[in-house]
């Protein structure tokens, strides 16, 4: 990356994260979701869920306590999921409002209208996961993690939170609307369900054990859990950043398509 295109970079990652700033509640009420979801599955669910993993869990707890150590990390990848389809509404906000077109005329980067959009994106996933770990270890999680499993699951969330941001950054730009731009990421909050993330995946039905184990965020839970409470990880670690690499490989290049081939709309 040039000089120039690193500055304009900085100056669209400024306005993107003023815009943050200056609408609150939007940021309040991605976060607010996982952590809803955290309070309900552990409070309501918990108790119940909790007696039946079994061994799918290695820690000396039960019930409840055991439950909340289960599904955290999948409500933490939950949370990256969230802030990306925030990102998506926000390309598509820019492109649809003729602001693009505006920025054409100016002698700026191209490139840096969508890295401003990715970096203000991945501050946030990255502020939104740190702030729902800790109200998950308030509600019972307690992971056993070393410095370096800690920094190996941060390094993690960070690889997956850019994988998403492109990903919906590319959804964004090829949305025809605002609306439709803010339905498209769905998809991304329904997997983690379909995973390991909230039950084990031996406990489903064949034909949904077989998608389950095979989606890309199953083995990224499975890594996020074995970091941060022990256990074997296996070939997981592998697999989760090989999704994560893919998808960021394939959404940027279809983003910067999208980007060239429609400026504005």
């Amino acid at each position: 990356m040039s000089t120039y295109a690193l500055a304009d970079s900085t100056t669209m990652l400024r306005r993107n994260l003023l815009h943050m700033r200056r609408y609150p509640s939007l940021a309040l009420l991605i976060i607010g979701m996982p952590v809803v979801f955290l309070l309900l599955f552990v409070y309501v669910f918990g108790g119940t869920l909790g007696s039946g993993l079994g061994s799918a869990i290695h820690v000396a707890a039960t019930g409840r306590a055991a439950y909340a150590n289960y599904v955290a990390p999948a409500i933490i990848l939950l949370t990256a999921a969230a802030v990306a389809q925030g990102t998506a509404i926000s390309v598509a906000s820019d492109m649809t409002q003729g602001i693009i077109a505006r920025f054409r005329t100016m002698a700026i980067a191209p490139s840096s209208v969508l890295t401003g959009h990715v970096l203000g994106s991945l501050i946030q996933a990255v502020a939104g996961m740190a702030v729902v770990t800790g109200i998950a270890i308030g509600v019972g999680f307690r992971p056993t993690a070393s410095p370096l499993e800690w920094l190996a699951a941060a390094g993690l969330l960070i690889l997956l939170a850019l994988a998403f941001t492109w990903l919906t950054v590319a959804l964004g730009l090829a949305a025809k609307s605002v609306e439709t731009a803010s339905n498209s990421p769905m998809f991304l909050l329904l997997l983690p369900f379909l995973g390991s993330g909230f039950v084990p995946t031996s406990s489903m039905p064949a034909g949904l054990r077989w998608f389950a184990e095979y989606q890309p965020f199953t083995p990224v839970t499975n890594t996020l859990r074995g970091l941060l409470l022990g256990g074997g990880i296996g070939d997981q670690a592998w697999l989760a950043v090989g999704w994560c690499v893919a998808i960021i490989i394939g959404s940027y290049f279809w983003s910067r398509s999208l980007y060239r081939r429609h400026p504005a709309r």
